[in-house]
């Protein structure tokens, strides 16, 4: 188990993700390298937020 960054929640990072934790994960890797770090709902949400708001990503 381990704790968010964001949130501090705590998570297990084996858990399986829906398609927006798989999305926000490859954002977490590519863009904020901090993969492996955030649990799923913050992973969720910052996949959504890019989706509405970082257009660049949405190709």
């Amino acid at each position: 188990m381990k704790n968010c960054t964001l949130c501090g929640k705590e998570f297990d990072e084996n858990a399986a993700r829906s398609l927006y934790a798989e999305a926000g994960e490859w954002l977490a890797g590519e863009v904020w390298r901090d993969a492996g770090e955030l649990c799923q709902i913050c992973l969720e949400n910052r996949a959504r937020l890019v989706m509405m708001y970082h257009h660049e990503y949405n190709s």
